[in-house]
């Protein structure tokens, strides 16, 4: 643990309390966001079963929990509990923690809270300035909204996979799906996003509401300059690889003893470029002169560059981009990454302990504050690790009515 670990939450969202009621990835990414900026989360559970990233390992948190390391990429600075909400007595439970919440998220069926009387109609009567995020896969409304959704759907119902992959005149062609839950994870950003426009709107008039996010929007959102290109250009776009649609110089290239990445964004870039390969022919040659010549003659330049580029080591060109100004990186595997000087320096790998005393590591929150920094004050929990501590400090619950819900089954919580 560094100096920004500690016991309460500090931050710009200290005080806020947010109740969880999502699992997998996408709301449970927004939430945790919202805890590393201070907000005390409660995570509601099923009990016996708990989120169900618990299960998708190996590899595993090496507590003997059985709980998954993938399940830790998203759930710290939580407090667990685990209670049946299909019962009468655990939604009862929610409502009466909800009145003390001011945010909500769930990731349910579109209408699936309803019959437990946990939908944003219900919870509003209850408390008319909660904030209430949904997060499908579709949307509360559409011909699709009544249908699941997954992250790899999402990738390849937007378009998304058929920009991303190489081209089908190459070997290995076809779609691709992206390496990382790339739906999942941007649709939990846009969430926090659009929580802390609507906790900002509430701090000014007093009025809550509900948020619909779905991974289908969010990943055609995410479309950027590829639908502008169609939207604008009438060019439908395709795969590239590792190309850029819109800049070349832009991709990989092999160099002698390996591959070297070059990313030039503008003609002074290119032009010092090629001169430091030795050809700055190629920055007056009126097919290559300007960006937009490029990219018509895309595979001509290219054929220039790749007998140039694979003559120098690659340690030497970074180093003489380096030198000159010049943006270019390595291709590194994620153990490279994570134990590069810059990473290191920024200080993004930490790690909190489980209650035993076993570490869990993990990628901190990315943006530097000045005034209010992100704190990482809880490991992932176990599930229902904090059911009777929390029911008794926020509904001031007594060890007898605690026993008797766990004996109902209407909660369950770890050994005490």
């Amino acid at each position: 643990m560094d100096s920004k670990t500690q016991a309460s939450p500090s931050g710009p969202l200290a005080g806020v309390r947010v109740l969880d009621l999502s699992r997998v990835l996408a709301g449970p990414w927004s939430t945790q966001i919202l805890g590393d900026l201070g907000a005390e989360v409660i995570k509601v559970e099923q009990p016996g079963a708990g989120d169900d990233t618990r299960r998708w390992g190996p590899p595993d948190i090496p507590d003997g929990s059985g709980d998954s390391a993938y399940y830790a990429c998203a759930n710290r600075n939580k407090r667990s509990i685990a209670i049946d909400i299909a019962s009468p007595e655990g939604s009862a439970l929610i409502r009466r923690l909800v009145a003390q919440a001011d945010i909500v998220v769930e990731n349910f069926r579109v209408g699936g809270l309803a019959k437990y009387g946990l939908d944003y109609a219900s919870l509003a009567a209850i408390k008319p300035d909660l904030i209430y995020c949904s997060v499908t896969g579709f949307g509360q409304d559409g011909p699709y909204a009544n249908r699941g959704g997954y992250d790899v759907l999402a990738q390849g119902m937007s378009g998304l996979m058929s920009v991303t992959g190489r081209p089908d005149d190459e070997p290995g062609g076809g779609p691709m799906k992206v390496g990382i839950a790339i739906s999942d994870l941007s649709t939990g950003l846009y969430a926090a996003i659009s929580i802390l426009a609507a906790l900002n709107h509430r701090n000014r008039t007093g009025e809550g509401q509900q948020i619909d996010c779905a991974l289908l929007d969010t990943q055609v959102a995410l479309l950027i300059n590829q639908a502008s290109n169609y939207l604008n250009g009438g060019v439908e776009p395709r795969r590239l690889g590792n190309e850029h649609p819109n800049m070349v110089v832009y991709r990989d290239f092999a160099c002698a003893d390996g591959d070297v990445l070059v990313a030039l964004g503008n003609e002074r870039q290119y032009r010092q470029f090629v001169e430091m390969i030795g050809r700055p022919d190629l920055a007056t040659d009126p097919r290559f002169a300007e960006n937009s010549g490029r990219i018509i003659n895309r595979a001509a330049l290219l054929a220039e560059l790749f007998p140039v580029i694979a003559r120098w080591k690659s340690a030497d060109l970074l180093a003489a981009m380096d030198e000159a100004g010049l943006p270019a990186g390595r291709i590194n595997t994620i153990p490279e990454a994570l134990a590069n000087p810059q990473i290191v320096a920024r200080g993004l790998v930490n790690q909190l302990p489980r209650a035993d005393g076993t570490p869990v590591h993990f990628l901190g929150y990315p943006a530097k504050f000045s005034a209010t920094p992100p704190t990482y004050r809880l490991a992932p929990p176990r599930t229902g690790e904090h059911t009777r501590a929390v029911l008794h400090e926020r509904l001031g619950l007594g060890d007898g009515e605690l026993d008797a819900l766990v004996a109902a089954g209407t909660i369950a919580g770890l050994p005490e």
